[in-house]
């Protein structure tokens, strides 16, 4: 009888992302790791019921949670009862708990898109062309909406966010094991969000990228931090994602896509005996 770690994998294999490609990317993973643990891949929806089984749960590309909230929902909680070990730990202060976290961030003056939930806040919105609305549970840009300024104080207020559409010069993001960098990609071209190629950061993008890492106070898993740069080359965070970041690992050299399996098998590790 095997002795190694036992993990439930967690993805949706067959979800039609846009410009990803969850299945390949979860295979290709879950196919290294073996090396180290005794792996079961399911779907989201069978993942409370299968649990039990194991020594850990990994969340990876299970898609958005708004597809089925009530499962997810019952999965937590029988994880929470149990004290099953599920990776990243359910403490996340980022996407994980919602959108909340935006308004928090422009609350305390940090680098993040200004984000306001009510109408008597739109002042603090600098002026734009246009306004990004998203729900406060949005995922994946389900429910996104761009509408003129002349029509925010008609909004259904309660269950949404409101952001000026910034005119950005790229998107970037960074991608953590823990608390340790592992690699960053980019997007040249605004209107083509998953056509991403390696980025070189500076030590500024790192010092960015990091302090919201520290804020989220994560001790184990995978996160990214989407950001984009604007045109006076400031970086403003977009999305701060620790549940289930999709990591391109397609889009970066072997190299470091065996640097990126040896760090998230060491942190497995670390996790399982923490």
């Amino acid at each position: 009888m095997s002795t190694r770690p036992r993990l439930l994998y967690v993805t949706d294999l067959a979800y039609p992302a846009r410009g990803r490609r969850y299945g390949d990317e979860d295979i290709a993973l879950t196919a290294r790791l073996r090396a180290d643990f005794d792996i079961a891949l399911c779907h989201p929806l069978d993942a409370a019921a299968l649990m039990d089984g194991f020594d850990a749960v990994v969340v990876r590309n299970s898609g958005p949670v708004l597809r089925y909230q009530r499962e997810y929902d019952d999965f937590r909680g029988r994880a929470a009862a149990r004290g099953t070990r599920v990776y990243n730990r359910l403490t996340g202060r980022a996407d994980m708990a919602g959108k909340q976290y935006l308004l928090d961030l422009t609350e305390a003056g940090r680098p993040v898109i200004p984000t306001a939930d009510r109408p008597e806040d739109l002042e603090r919105l600098p002026e734009a062309d246009l306004y990004a609305v998203k729900p406060k549970v949005g995922a994946d840009s389900i429910g996104l909406d761009f509408v003129p300024r002349a029509r925010l104080q008609g909004l259904a207020w309660g269950e949404i966010l409101v952001q000026p559409r910034i005119d950005f010069r790229y998107e970037v993001s960074f991608y953590y094991v823990d608390d340790t960098f592992q690699y960053a990609l980019h997007a040249p071209d605004p209107e083509r969000r998953w056509v991403l190629e390696p980025y070189e950061p500076t030590e500024a993008d790192l010092a960015f990228a990091r302090g919201f890492i520290h804020w989220n106070t994560l001790d184990h898993g995978i996160q990214r931090v989407d950001a984009c740069r604007t045109r006076d080359g400031d970086l403003l965070l977009v999305e701060l994602e620790d549940l289930n970041p999709y990591l391109s690992l397609d889009r970066v050299p072997d190299r470091t896509r065996e640097a990126f399996a040896v760090a998230m098998t060491a942190s497995l590790h670390r996790f399982l005996t923490a």
